[in-house]
């Protein structure tokens, strides 16, 4: 297929996924044309971003990837996605009262965290270390769980903003349908075998049997009792 070469199949970010040998892409020759289009122009990005300016992809890159958990290539490209869209003007067609529409948000948040190395460690968002960085994104979602206020804004509306735009350009993307075992758009193909544990031909099983929520709290409860190691609580 023209679009991708013989040695790039069932990509995965990071490698990770459940679904050995998956690659959704081999499903595209069942979709309609404009289908195809869009979501394989999502594998053809410009090189260039438009939205973003250098400054401020050195805070919202290493960001995404902590919120995404996405520590290693090959990683979706979620920052292009989100800048593409921006450029674009393709917002929810809603933002919060309080927050600015969602490009400025964009803009005046990333400046915000900045800032916020920038008094705490007397240098920028970008030449922290992981961890540090970590901290001042994790600050922004304890306060969001805290219904405080981060700067001028709710915290959690600023949470939302990242997270709806974070979440939306990962879960668009093949790689992802390829770790999830997602086969794409059923139009105009359809399904065929519905219920449970029912499979299409060209789907595969899961080859993991752990359920992926618990692992998920262990990490939650982890967070949560170094907060309180932070903050002296220890033993409470």
């Amino acid at each position: 297929m023209p679009f991708r070469p013989r040695t790039q199949r069932a990509i995965t970010p990071q490698h990770r996924g459940r679904f050995p040998g998956f690659d959704v892409l081999d499903q595209a020759h069942q979709w309609d044309d404009v289908t195809a289009g869009v979501v394989l122009a999502r594998l053809a990005l410009p090189g260039m971003l438009s939205f973003f300016t250098p400054a401020e992809v050195g805070v919202a890159a290493p960001m995404l990837d902590l919120l995404l958990g996405q520590d290693e290539d090959p990683r979706v490209p979620v920052l292009a996605l989100i800048d593409e869209r921006l450029t674009r003007g393709e917002t929810d067609g809603w933002h919060y009262d309080g927050m600015p529409e969602d490009g400025r948000a964009w803009h005046e948040t990333l400046a915000a965290l900045d800032d916020d190395a920038r008094r705490r460690h007397g240098r920028g968002f970008a030449e922290l270390s992981r961890a540090n960085q970590a901290r001042l994104v994790q600050d922004v979602q304890d306060l969001a769980d805290a219904g405080d206020h981060w700067h001028e804004w709710l915290a959690k509306r600023v949470w939302s903003l990242w997270t709806r735009y974070a979440c939306t350009a990962f879960y668009s993307h093949p790689w992802a349908w390829n770790e999830m075992g997602f086969p794409g758009p059923a139009y105009p193909r359809g399904y065929l075998n519905s219920g449970i544990d029912a499979r299409e031909h060209h789907e595969v099983a899961d080859h993991r049997n752990d359920d992926p929520v618990p692992f998920a709290q262990r990490v939650e409860r982890a967070r949560r009792a170094d907060d309180d190691l932070r903050n002296g609580r220890a033993g409470e």
